[in-house]
């Protein structure tokens, strides 16, 4: 059952298309676009370069300026922040380098492609599908983590995709709908035209609808902002077609405790946002999410609340697997683990549903981290076998070390020889079959 004070869910974005491309034409983004797209006419003023090399150079300038503020626009509006006006308080160093992150996924998807359409031309062309269908997740992971390694880990991608849910693919539809706009608006607009107007034109329009398509990103991430770990600004979400009166009293109040422990923060009083944020957690109920979670952040600011924070998080990791965010939680059991190496969970399915998860995400080191010792850990626990199977399976597979994994087929031979995961740990570890003479 969801609870009562989760907040209520904002339109779904085709309803609100128009306000994507009204973004653009506001006042702040719609001067910017026209300086920046007038910036190709002064490639002949960059004296010291050939006209054509300071050509190049000052588009791939117009190109990264434009794409790092569409990354601001979606970082900005997962916040719940869709007016340029507002832009100006909000730093824009989290999202500096991300244009250079994008480029370097879409190499390297580039290059895998490319070699599988040489290895086998149908295995390229599946590529180029899978790649494309899930290039916008990638850039959702991307805007939310800052990790060029996320938004190429499958486990990641597809959490993103299976946040947003069957409305994925109406989403990849639009935007590649918008891919082709400017191509569409420019063959309408240019042949009225000529001259050296022409190039501002064309980077006018890339650069319009690359915006639309960023504010469209941005809204589909504040869509799902509990999920993602998004903080969104106090009162987001009030017009912009999302009534006030669609609120609860416990939402409501629950925005107002978010204001007053990020006030505290921006101030440096921590020990009150401390006590805000646990008196808020302390009288919620027990799998109040959004409670649980501020807690837990504020907590990860004080050094000398470590302990309280990992005991707290002991409870908040299984509440966010339990809500099926499993990529928060891992991320969560991570920070616990780099300020404590010791750090584990006490409940040995929670324990199983994490390493299955880093396995599916294609980690198997970190799987195997998770399961150490698990044996002994939960002695005589009946999911041993399971936990067994799993750590052979991440050493045979993932990392290819079939003699490690044998001392555990051993063991369960010896301990569970009739259980499934027995069976299964004998398949992995069966001998290759020798080749013909």
């Amino acid at each position: 059952m969801i609870a009562q004070d989760s907040p209520p869910r904002p339109p779904p974005f085709w309803h609100r298309l128009n306000s994507f491309f009204a973004f653009p034409l506001q006042l702040r983004p719609l001067a910017y676009g026209l300086v920046l797209s007038f910036c190709s006419l002064l490639f002949e003023a960059v004296f010291f370069l050939p006209d054509a090399l300071a050509f190049v150079v000052i588009e791939i300038g117009i190109m990264l300026a434009a794409s790092r503020y569409g990354f601001k626009i979606t970082a900005l509006g997962a916040r719940g922040i869709w007016q340029s006006a507002d832009f100006g308080r909000e730093s824009s160093d989290e999202w500096t380098y991300l244009p250079w992150k994008l480029f370097a996924i879409s190499l390297v998807q580039g290059a895998l492609i490319a070699w599988l359409a040489w290895y086998e031309p149908v295995l390229g062309t599946v590529a180029l599908f899978v790649m494309s269908f899930s290039f916008p997740a990638a850039v959702l992971v991307l805007v939310q983590s800052g990790s060029f390694f996320q938004a190429m880990n499958p486990g990641h991608v597809w959490d993103a995709i299976r946040t947003v849910g069957w409305p994925y693919a109406l989403l990849c539809l639009f935007l590649f709908m918008l891919s082709t706009g400017a191509q569409i608006a420019i063959s309408m607009v240019v042949p009225m035209f000529d001259g050296r107007i022409i190039l501002p034109i064309v980077n006018f329009a890339f650069i319009y609808f690359g915006w639309v398509m960023a504010s469209l990103l941005g809204y589909v991430m504040y869509q799902h902002h509990d999920a993602f770990g998004i903080d969104v600004v106090p009162g987001a979400g009030v017009g912009e077609g999302m009534p006030v009166d669609r609120r609860t009293p416990a939402q409501i109040a629950a925005q107002r405790i978010d204001a007053e422990v990020a006030q505290f923060i921006t101030e440096g009083d921590l020990a009150a946002a401390l006590g805000t944020a646990y008196e808020a957690q302390r009288t919620a109920a027990i799998d109040d999410l959004a409670a649980q979670r501020r807690y837990h952040r504020v907590l990860s600011m004080m050094p000398d609340k470590q302990g309280t924070m990992l005991d707290q998080a002991r409870r908040f990791i299984p509440l966010l697997m339990r809500r099926d965010l499993s990529s928060e939680a891992l991320k969560v059991f991570k920070s616990c683990r780099e300020k404590d190496k010791a750090f584990a969970l006490d409940d040995a399915a929670m324990v199983i549903a994490m390493a299955r998860a880093e396995w599916r995400n294609g980690d198997a080191h970190a799987t195997l981290a998770l399961l150490s010792g698990f044996d002994r850990r939960f002695r005589g626990h009946e999911a041993i076998p399971q936990a067994y199977e799993l750590a052979a399976r991440a050493l045979v597979q993932g990392l290819g070390r079939a003699d490690m994994a044998q001392p555990i087929l051993t063991t369960m031979e010896s301990r569970y020889p009739d259980s499934e995961q027995t069976q299964e740990v004998r398949w992995l570890l069966r001998p290759a079959p020798e080749a013909s003479a």
